[in-house]
């Protein structure tokens, strides 16, 4: 078997287009090269109603516990203009040092570092070192880790821990570990009227107005402060809308879009509610409608044995001590925290998403040397 380093298997990783929901051959590089590498190797498809079906893979070598988990994404965002980069986003080139391409540092680039040091550190004398790959974590989230892990349970498996290689570092390798995020719960808000002529209101009625009074009650007020671990909870309005592009007709229906980033002072739950009664006392009797989204809630690693494993890994390579952190976006740790404690680490994430996503070379190698030390440290 020809052992591929952590550059290598970016550099394919990168060269296969997958934009979510394609699997783009992603998934079947990553297999070959656990299957070479004596991992048992799963493919497992989900598919819902209304959904993209997604293809996923789980791969694990020992037996028992403990039983560690690496979790990633192989799917990407689209490129845009594949003229505007400097590089094709599917070349995975390396230029004055950096490794180009879409999903270099979201997160190919960790998923190789992950999957090289495993292999470098071998089958752990006791216990399990297992992969958690999908191709659903820039899309839905629907057919993609929850599902995983549900799957995993059913045929036995029980994790102890796991780490993310999300980018969470914000200027240099090492600086920052994650070990929570807020909640997220999305909206849209509907109110339905009655289309007619502007010079003749009376024959007809504006859904407008009440939006516009709704919306303001639900961004009046703050909804908290923050908290010890986590920023202040924010509500945006991400879309108003009425399908009409006409000066001279009033619309028969307005729509607003919003997100909430929530922390622990709140559950979708109480937040639903709490929009509910915004609105009801904006609007008064007017009817209206909300469309809620699947939401997630607020979740927080408590710092401890293992925390403080990873940091002592990140510390030992880089020099640095990591901050943890729970600021950003969402991630499938909010899956993945319902089974097992969690924490995310990954590459500087700097240009994800952006025109010439790229990474230093020597960050890969540097960020294989400390999931190398983690499981060296794990596996004691």
């Amino acid at each position: 078997m020809v052992e591929l380093n952590a550059l290598e298997i970016a550099q394919a990783l990168i060269r296969c287009p997958s934009v979510t929901p394609a699997e783009g051959g992603a998934l079947d590089t990553l297999g070959k090269i656990l299957r070479d590498a004596g991992y048992e190797v799963h493919r497992v498809p989900f598919t819902d109603v209304n959904t993209p079906d997604i293809d996923n893979l789980f791969a694990k070598t020992g037996s028992g516990a403990p039983h560690f988990a690496f979790a990633g994404h192989t799917d990407v965002v689209p490129t845009g203009d594949p003229a505007s980069w400097t590089h094709s986003p599917f070349s995975g080139e390396v230029a004055n040092g950096e490794l180009f391409g879409r999903g270099a540092c979201d997160m190919k680039g960790a998923i190789a570092a992950f999957v090289s040091a495993a292999i470098k550190f071998g089958k752990p004398k006791r216990g399990t070192i297992s992969f958690l790959i999908t191709g659903d974590e820039e899309g839905q989230a629907v057919n993609g880790t929850r599902k995983l892990l549900r799957w995993a349970r059913e045929r036995g498996e029980k994790f102890d821990h796991c780490i993310v290689g999300e980018p969470t570092n914000v200027s240099s390798l090492g600086d920052m570990a994650k070990i929570g995020r807020r909640g997220s719960l999305s909206g849209t808000l509907i109110f339905r009227g009655s289309q007619g002529h502007v010079a003749y209101p009376h024959l007809a009625e504006n859904p407008v107005p009440p939006l516009i009074r709704a919306v303001s009650a639900l961004v009046t007020e703050p909804l908290d402060k923050g908290t010890e671990h986590f920023d202040a909870s924010n509500l945006e309005i991400t879309s108003l809308e009425t399908g009409n592009r006409a000066f001279n007709v009033i619309p028969a229906e307005s729509r607003a879009q919003f997100n909430i980033r929530f922390n622990d002072l709140h559950t979708s739950e109480s937040l639903r509610d709490l929009v509910l009664k915004r609105v009801m006392e904006a609007v008064g009797d007017t009817p209206f409608q909300i469309d809620w989204e699947p939401s997630s809630d607020c979740f927080l690693t408590q710092r401890g044995a293992f925390t403080d494993l990873v940091a002592g890994a990140i510390r030992e390579i880089t020099g640095v001590a990591p901050k943890f952190s729970t600021s950003g976006g969402t991630s499938d740790a909010r899956f993945i925290k319902d089974f097992c404690p969690v924490v995310e680490f990954g590459l500087v994430g700097q240009t994800m998403h952006k025109i010439d996503e790229r990474v230093p070379v020597s960050d890969i190698d540097k960020l294989t040397q400390i999931y190398l030390r983690v499981l060296e440290k794990y596996f004691v």
